[in-house]
């Protein structure tokens, strides 16, 4: 039996504003995000129980209040891919072939402040760093980038007390620590 075409899902725009300094990408929403429309809209995903510790940007707010307390706290979010064929929602079946990433060179054209990429999941670093950085100018491709652990339920191997350590290197580039620093160098050269 022929095997059924899988649609095409598409991604997000960015949840960005000027004062990013930190950008966390996923690699496409999946299937529970897709119907509701919402970053990390999976219930089991442990993506807003670590920004509720870090930023106060929890499940128990409605989700618009926790995209503007990542904005405030100088947080972006956004997937690598802007669209991608996949069954279900394992990154595992992210259907390479199919993958289109997102326009990362005008989105750090327009905002100059972000200093560090995150990735949540390894995928994510993967399409990353096979679809993106090698098309990025130069003055973008010497961003940071840092590998974090999966937020997602099939990364359970992980307690959340380690993932929650792990993801705490957003905190020194958060807002309050950006304020904390002295004005010198604040400018990055582009």
């Amino acid at each position: 039996m022929p095997r059924t075409k899988l649609a095409l899902a598409r991604g997000f725009p960015p949840v960005i504003d000027d004062g990013a300094r930190v950008l966390v990408l996923g690699s496409l929403p999946g299937r529970a995000s897709l119907e509701a429309r919402q970053y990390y809209a999976q219930p089991q995903n442990a993506f807003w129980r670590i920004m509720g510790a870090l930023v106060g940007a929890g499940p128990e707010l409605g989700y618009r209040q926790r995209l503007a307390r990542l904005k405030r706290s100088s947080l972006a979010l956004w997937d690598v891919l802007a669209a991608g064929q996949r069954e279900g929602s394992l990154d595992a079946a992210i259907v390479r072939a199919t993958a289109i990433a997102n326009d990362f060179a005008s989105l750090f054209e327009r905002c100059h402040g972000i200093e560090l990429v995150c990735f949540n999941g390894r995928t994510a670093e993967s399409l990353y760093r096979q679809r993106v950085l090698p098309s990025l100018p130069a003055r973008f491709a010497g961003i940071a980038l840092h590998a974090l652990p999966s937020t997602s339920p099939a990364h359970a191997g992980m307690p959340f007390a380690v993932k929650l350590d792990r993801w705490s290197v957003l905190l020194p580039h958060s807002a309050e620590a950006f304020r904390a620093r002295p004005t010198a160098g604040r400018e990055r050269a582009r």
